[in-house]
């Protein structure tokens, strides 16, 4: 898989990978279809806020991306960051996941970021296992803290510190 960062002309194929999210899963709490203008508008946000959106290709075709960007607004929290990561539906378990996430870590500038944080709709057994593979620790639970296909849903943090 090559990765590389994103651009305005990926929008259409991450909207592809994400608007299935959406529709079909509890994995983000978005309830409507993000469109190409909003994906594009949303990709070059990260990059004018500092931080790093990347898609992954295979064979020319966009199987996943993920970004990084400001946890909370709130200047105390300038040192920690959340990180995204969507694969392509039909290319989960092929290893890509891992992939993408030992490339976001390479480039974690670690002088300038302290905590790396995974925000997890719970149940959710593919991400927990590929963020503690990567040493994140579960550090919280919200029970029934968003409401998605008419269900309560519950959220965990899993949380990387960096020395």
């Amino acid at each position: 898989m090559n990765i590389r960062k994103a651009t305005s002309d990926d929008a259409r194929a991450i909207c592809n990978i994400y608007n299935y999210y959406i529709e079909n899963t509890a994995i983000t709490f978005e309830t409507a279809p993000v469109s190409e203008r909003e994906m594009k508008r949303r990709i070059s946000e990260v990059f004018e806020s500092g931080y790093s959106f990347f898609a992954g290709e295979n064979e020319g075709k966009i199987i996943g991306y993920y970004y990084t960007h400001r946890w909370n607004s709130r200047r105390a929290y300038a040192t920690t960051v959340e990180e995204s990561i969507y694969l392509d539906k039909d290319e989960k378990g092929k290893g890509y996941g891992t992939q993408m996430f030992e490339h976001l870590l390479q480039r974690i500038d670690r002088s300038k970021i302290h905590v790396l944080l995974g925000v997890i709709c719970i149940p959710n057994e593919g991400s927990v296992r590929l963020h503690e593979k990567f040493g994140f620790k579960q550090v919280s639970y919200m029970k029934e803290i968003g409401r998605k296909f008419d269900q309560w849903r519950d959220v965990g943090h899993w949380q990387l510190t960096f020395c």
